[in-house]
C-alpha cells in the first residue's frame, strides 16, 4: 500500500464553528437489556485536540463512541458539541453538525468504487466546488485511494479499506472525526501509516476522539487518554505520563 503523503491541512475544518467547537460528555451510560456496558463516563474534546480511549476488549470504548453518534440506547447529562445538544439530534443528522465517524470494522460498501464510497461520505454536502476539492484533498492525502478510484472496495486490502473508511469521513468535511479501533488486524507497516495519517489530521485542526486497543499507537497519536475498565473511565491523563504508569499495565494487560 502506498504510504499516506501530501498534506492534510487543505482539509482543515471551514467554517466559523471549527474554532469553538469541543465536545462535552457528562454522566454518559449504555445499558444493553440488564448489561452494563458504559457507566458514568464524563470527558471532553477540545477544539482541534486529540483524545484517546484505551482499554480491553469489552471495555465499554465502542459503545462510548456509539453512543455519541445515538446508535445505541444511552442516558447522559451532557452530550454537547460546540452549541448543539447532540442529545436531541437523530443520529442520521449527527454528521450535519460536523462529526465524522470511521466504525469499527470499516463498513466501506464493497460493490461500489473507491470514488462512489467516497462520494456517500458526502450526503450531508450539495455537490458543488468545495466538494469537489474536497475529494481531491483525500485523494492527495492518500494517493493510493487515487490510483484505486475505480477499483470496487470489496477488492482492497484491509489496510486499502481502512483508509477509505477514514477518507469517506473527511468528505463530510467534519470538525470532529471519532475513530473505532482504526488499527485492527493491520501490520505494523499499515499501523505506522495509519498514526502519520492522524498526525496529519490532527496537526490540520481536526479534533480526534481515537478508540484502540493498541495503545502504542494511541499514545503517540493522542495528547490526552483515559483508561477505561468494566465501563467506567478508570484514569485519565497525558499520554506521556499513562504510558509509563504501572496501573495502566495492571487495567489494561491485567497485570
Amino acid at each position: 500500500m502506498s504510504e499516506p503523503s501530501g498534506s492534510a491541512q487543505a482539509l482543515s475544518p471551514r467554517g466559523d464553528e471549527a474554532e469553538t467547537a469541543g465536545l462535552v460528555v457528562s454522566n454518559l451510560s449504555v445499558h444493553y437489556g440488564g448489561v452494563r456496558a458504559v457507566n458514568s463516563v464524563s470527558f471532553t474534546v477540545g477544539a482541534g485536540q486529540c483524545v484517546g480511549i484505551i482499554g480491553a476488549n469489552g471495555a465499554g470504548k465502542t459503545s462510548t463512541l456509539k453512543a455519541l453518534m445515538g446508535l445505541v440506547p444511552r442516558r447522559a447529562e451532557t452530550i454537547r458539541f460546540g452549541e448543539v445538544d447532540l442529545t436531541k439530534v437523530r443520529p442520521n443528522d449527527v454528521v450535519r453538525h460536523g462529526i465524522g465517524y470511521v466504525p469499527e470494522g470499516r463498513h466501506v460498501f464493497p460493490g461500489l468504487s473507491v470514488e462512489k464510497n467516497l462520494l456517500l461520505g458526502a450526503y450531508v454536502r450539495p455537490w458543488k466546488g468545495s466538494t469537489r476539492d474536497t475529494l481531491t484533498e483525500v485523494f492527495t492525502l492518500f494517493p493510493m485511494l487515487a490510483d484505486m478510484r475505480h477499483r470496487l472496495a470489496g477488492a482492497l486490502s484491509g489496510g486499502q479499506q481502512q483508509m477509505l473508511a477514514v477518507g469517506r469521513a473527511l468528505m463530510s468535511n467534519p470538525k470532529l472525526i471519532l475513530l473505532d479501533e482504526p488499527s485492527m488486524g493491520l501490520s505494523p507497516k499499515l499501523i505506522d501509516d495509519i498514526l502519520t495519517v492522524l498526525q496529519k489530521l490532527s496537526a490540520a485542526g481536526h479534533a480526534l476522539l481515537l478508540v484502540e486497543q493498541n495503545a502504542k499507537l494511541t499514545f503517540e497519536a493522542t495528547a490526552t487518554c483515559l483508561v477505561m475498565e468494566n465501563g467506567e473511565v478508570a484514569m485519565t491523563g497525558t499520554a506521556t505520563d499513562l504510558k509509563t504508569d504501572h496501573r495502566v499495565r495492571q487495567i489494561y494487560l491485567g497485570l
